[in-house]
């Protein structure tokens, strides 16, 4: 027998011994591991790393602070968070100056006080006298950068005529994003992709007095990287990511040899700002932002637009190892709906380390415009000794070839196989291939899918086509809503605390004389489903629909909630680096690794263990729903919240995301996959409007969901804030209803994110399932009696909720 868990009694320590698995040392371990693994070497000039000299600088002021991860509900409170001075002062054999150490510490306490985050502080000047010193003592240093971004605002753009305006952007309630906005221009005048004045210096400083120059990036995205890669000064760079509390540990031990770096980069890192196209309308918001570069995000518009490929400073797919790689083909089976490709890798170098192998496909160019290169598969392998080889296997299937055209240039609302050959690459990069021999060719144009159109844009007025020009679009107006008054005040509809529901005095002699259908009794096989809802009221079924007040160690409310029928009131926990706790609870936990650097490792698997582990964490703190992991696009760098989300290629988030999610859920605790969909920043995001064409819709911002939907089947999803061609996310039943369920059959539970500005009744008839943090069951409730929405949609909705609960362990 399967017993309900309910979410208001403590819980017993999952570990061994009677130990709790919250923060315990396997998991640090773990998450350590785990963001070594996402290190990306970037640059070894002359081999300087692996580190020969071990009498060592530290210059820079993130040297003392390393960010572990980002800000709002990505954040994590753990017991520590160890800098990268603390890691080089635990590791044997290296004798560290100290001449720094007070002088950054006193600093950065100064900073404190004007509570500026890690990572959003500013770089203090060194004396002459302070650098001599230093390099008085070694000819080697090690130059850290970090940076800090976080939920509800973006990374600040200095270009002229880009800048955020403020007046087009709703009021801040809670007061910290418009404070983290101000705090950004302060200290980073340029904007944070670029080096500020006293970065700029003190790199000169370090090129002027050190023969050996290491640079160490800890920043959860993009940022310029032009004033290294060609530059002799500097020896050699690591992109560090955010690894969680240990990953200044892991970049030591990658510093120190102990472990080869076998990450890969998961976004294209260009020369400027305005080199990518998103940075044209990113800041737009009075008309919607246009994503007019279409289907050409990230790699796409660099390696297929004329002239973009220039601009690249590190290519998709890049990564350097301390040993070398043999990469070859040495079989291709193309059965009847899937392609295979088994590759031999051989370790050539003289230490042990992993490769990661990559397969791109091309299209024959037709009626469609597409992009050069796509991903198309990849696989890491295990570790490699010397002279040691390995075969790897990857499989693309021939549907996902296909094109999905949304102007019936061949076959409108179709996914389409174009005639010619289909060809494929394998390497380590994507500027690092070879071409197989053998292609796929279709000898007729042929539809693989028919569909119906969905999320039509009218707001688009242009979409960029491979040659580098715009093919320009007819428009046409939104269809207009009225909304109550209320919906005009953000001070009313956010961080509204979910209301109690009433209970009448109750018998208990009658309700064990004559009990009603409780859902442990579906549970238990007793009673079906339908009969159990049968007794269910109007009221209790809406009230299913919203979210319910916290219990235990819970921040983020719950849902279900109903003790006549002992539905459980299941607790929700913020994600996706890691269970979120309030400090003033004292139950710390394990800061893992933000998506950003778990993509980097290529590693699926190492990402699975992750979920299983998060879970574990979940489960001990008495919640059973995890808000996670988040796969949003990486559009554009200055996305405040990318370092939640995975990668600018759909196929990487939506295989790191599936492997989160069945790890996750193999421990009984609910997934859920968010921000679905086209949440691609954050500035004023309850208003933004994306307006996308349905073919980069479905190819690029929808396709890692889907993936996650049919790979792993998550048992919730959470819709975004964000409006999608005219309509809020969480209203837009093309989205939620006839692709999400229709389309993709997807059976789960959808939840919106937190306060929405869009009206409960229109959302449950959508598909949305449930409103959080709170519902408004009286409007609800009213929209039944005034016809607005049926009593089998409420019906429907409350169903899925209930489901979702019987899954959980």
């Amino acid at each position: 027998m399967k017993w309900l868990r309910f979410f208001n009694t403590p819980t017993k320590p999952l570990g061994k011994d009677g130990k709790k698995v919250s923060g315990c040392v396997e998991h640090i371990e773990l998450s350590k591991n785990t963001a070594a693994e996402g290190i990306v070497l970037l640059k070894n000039q002359n081999n300087v790393l692996p580190l020969k000299n071990k009498k060592i600088v530290l210059l820079g002021k993130a040297s003392e602070e390393y960010v572990k991860g980002g800000g709002g509900s990505g954040d994590v409170y753990c017991q520590y968070c160890t800098s990268l001075y603390e890691a080089f002062k635990s590791a044997e054999g290296i004798e560290l100056y100290e001449g720094l150490h007070d002088f950054y510490q006193e600093n950065l306490k100064a900073q404190r006080a004007k509570k500026r985050e890690p990572g959003m502080t500013s770089e203090p000047e060194l004396s002459g006298s302070q650098i001599k010193a230093a390099s008085e003592f070694s000819d080697t240093a090690i130059l850290s950068i970090n940076r800090y971004s976080g939920e509800g605002w973006d990374r600040a753009c200095s270009i002229p005529g880009k800048e955020l305006h403020m007046e087009n952007i709703e009021v801040d309630v809670w007061g910290g994003e418009d404070a983290f906005r101000a705090m950004s221009k302060e200290v980073f005048p340029k904007g944070d992709f670029y080096l500020t004045t006293e970065e700029e210096n003190l790199v000169k400083a370090a090129e002027k007095n050190f023969k050996n120059v290491i640079v160490l990036l800890n920043v959860g995205g993009v940022i310029d990287t032009s004033w290294f890669a060609e530059n002799p000064k500097i020896q050699s760079v690591l992109f560090l990511g955010q690894g969680g509390m240990e990953g200044a540990k892991a970049a030591v031990e990658i510093l120190l040899g102990k472990k080869n770096p076998s990450g890969k980069l998961t976004d294209t890192f260009a020369k400027r700002l305005e080199d990518y196209p998103s940075t044209e309308t990113f800041h737009d918001f009075a008309g919607g932002v246009e994503y007019q570069e279409d289907i050409f995000v990230g790699y796409r518009y660099f390696e297929t637009i004329p002239g973009k490929k220039d601009c690249v400073v590190y290519p998709f797919g890049y990564g350097l190892s301390y040993t070398d790689f043999e990469i070859n083909l040495v079989g291709q089976n193309d059965a009847d709906e899937k392609i295979a490709f088994t590759i031999k890798v051989k370790n050539t170098g003289k230490v042990s380390g992993k490769e990661v192998v990559q397969l791109y496909y091309s299209a024959p160019e037709g009626k469609l415009t597409k992009p050069k290169l796509i991903l198309g598969g990849f696989k890491k392998t295990k570790e490699l000794k010397p002279g040691e080889s390995c075969f790897v296997e990857t499989e693309i299937e021939k549907n996902n070839l296909a094109s999905y055209d949304d102007e019936g240039a061949v076959k409108k609302s179709a996914w389409v196989l174009e005639k010619g050959d289909y060809k494929f690459y394998y390497g380590n990069s994507i500027r690092n291939v070879k071409e197989t021999e053998t292609p796929f060719t279709v000898k007729e144009t042929e539809v693989v899918l028919q569909l119906t159109e969905q999320l039509k844009p009218k707001k688009l007025t242009k979409r960029l086509l491979a040659d580098g020009t715009y093919k320009n679009l007819e428009t046409s107006e939104y269809e207009k809503i009225q909304r109550p008054e209320l919906f005009k005040k953000a001070e009313v509809l956010e961080g509204v605390i979910p209301s109690v529901r009433g209970l009448p005095y109750k018998s208990l002699v009658e309700r064990f004389h004559h009990p009603a259908k409780h859902l442990q009794d579906v549970a238990d096989g007793k009673v079906t489903m339908e009969e159990f809802m049968a007794q269910l009221s109007e009221e209790d079924l809406v009230w299913l629909l919203g979210g319910q007040p916290n219990t235990g160690t819970a921040n983020t409310f719950g849902i279900g909630n109903n003790f006549d029928y002992d539905i459980p009131n299941v607790m929700t926990a913020d994600g996706p680096a890691g269970i979120r706790i309030m400090p003033w609870i004292e139950q710390y936990t394990t800061a893992w690794p933000c998506a950003t650097t778990l993509a980097c490792t290529w590693n699926e698997d190492a990402v699975e263990k992750i979920g299983e582990a998060v879970a574990k964490e979940v489960k001990e703190n008495n919640c059973g729903i995890y808000l996670a992991p988040g796969l949003n696009i990486h559009r554009s760098p200055l996305c405040g919240r990318n370092f939640e989300y995975y990668s600018e290629d759909p196929l990487v988030s939506g295989i790191m995301a599936s492997a989160a999610v069945k790890g996750i859920q193999s421990q009984g605790i609910a997934a859920t996959p968010k921000h679905f969909a086209f949440n691609n920043k954050e500035t004023n995001r309850k208003q933004s409007d994306s307006i996308v064409s349905e073919r980069a819709a479905r190819e690029v911002y929808l396709k890692s969901f889907e993936y996650v939907v049919k790979n792993a089947g998550p048992w919730a999803i959470m819709s975004s804030y964000n409006m999608v061609n005219g309509q809020h996310t969480s209203e837009c039943k093309d989205l939620l209803t006839n692709i999400l369920r229709k389309e993709w059959a997807y059976k789960g539970m959808v939840m919106t994110d937190w306060w929405t500005r869009a009206e409960h009744w229109r959302e449950v008839k959508a598909g949305n399932d449930v409103k959080m943090a709170c519902g408004y069951p009286e409007q609800l409730l009213e929209a039944l009696k005034d016809g607005c929405i049926t009593i089998d949609e409420v019906k429907t909705s409350a169903r899925r909720v209930l489901e979702m609960i019987l899954k959980l362990d």
